[in-house]
């Protein structure tokens, strides 16, 4: 156990050595991306400003919103996405076959191997809002709060991996699963926003067979001591579980995907 985590870290750091190796285009990439998502928030930013509130939410509470989301979102999708988007070319290139014949995991090798240190600008961004957002905002501090906060926050991270693994699994069984990241991501866009806004049955899509409600709205709004729709007094505890329960739900989807394999071609 303890040699396989060594050379999953081992990998991990090549992957970051070989990236920094370009810096100026590593900068770039990150700032990049940190302006892409601050226009986004700067039409939310207007749109509020218009308008006082968007469903009763504040620009404070809402950047502490974004912020909950992006940055959860990196610190899982640093590990996952790039590397789960290919699986299409993995399995139909015959690729995943050699993975399998090799001494280690072949999730864990797909995620290590590809560590992606270009999630930096969505992290300062979603960093940079919540320090911002804090201050604005009158929450009751204690450790409770700050526990809600923080596992959230790794909850939010867990989410965004598990989901994107089963996305990435089902090349196993389909042959083709790029198509499902559209999906996903239509669903992860409507997430960034206070689920209360939608109506009753995107609400329930958010925090039952899309969690993605779970990554920002439903901590956020507990912090914020604001009602959540269908979760009622069980918020706090779903913000904390949703995560764990989701690699569970991953973990399960990916072996049952694994055992139908049956190969790619190649």
């Amino acid at each position: 156990m303890r040699d396989t985590l060594s050379l999953l870290f081992y990998l991990m750091r090549l992957r970051v050595r070989t990236r920094l190796e370009f810096r100026a285009s590593l900068v770039i990439a990150w700032a990049a991306q940190a302006f892409g998502y601050a226009g986004v928030f700067a039409s939310i930013w207007l749109i509020i400003t218009r308008f006082e509130n968007i469903g009763g939410w504040t620009w404070p509470q809402m950047a502490l919103l974004l912020g909950f989301h992006t940055l959860g979102y990196a610190l899982g999708a640093c590990f996952t996405l790039v590397q789960l988007r290919r699986m299409e070319e993995i399995v139909l290139g015959g690729e995943f076959d050699t993975l399998l014949v090799r001494p280690l995991n072949p999730w864990a090798y797909l995620v290590f191997s590809g560590f992606n240190i270009e999630y930096g600008g969505h992290v300062l961004l979603g960093a940079g809002l919540i320090v911002w957002a804090l201050p604005q905002i009158p929450i009751e501090w204690d450790v409770e709060a700050s526990i809600l906060i923080f596992g959230a926050l790794v909850s939010a991270a867990l989410i965004t991996a598990s989901m994107l693994t089963m996305i990435g699994a089902c090349a196993m069984i389909l042959g083709r699963a790029r198509y499902l990241f559209g999906i996903y991501f239509d669903f992860w866009e409507l997430s960034r926003y206070p689920a209360s806004i939608f109506a009753p049955v995107f609400q329930i899509a958010l925090v039952s067979v899309m969690p993605l409600g779970y990554m920002a709205y439903v901590p956020v709004s507990v912090l914020l001591k604001r009602p959540v729709a269908y979760l009622g007094s069980a918020a706090e505890i779903a913000a904390l579980a949703a995560g764990p329960i989701s690699v569970l739900a991953a973990v399960v989807f990916w072996r049952f995907c694994l055992r139908r394999y049956q190969g790619g071609g190649g």
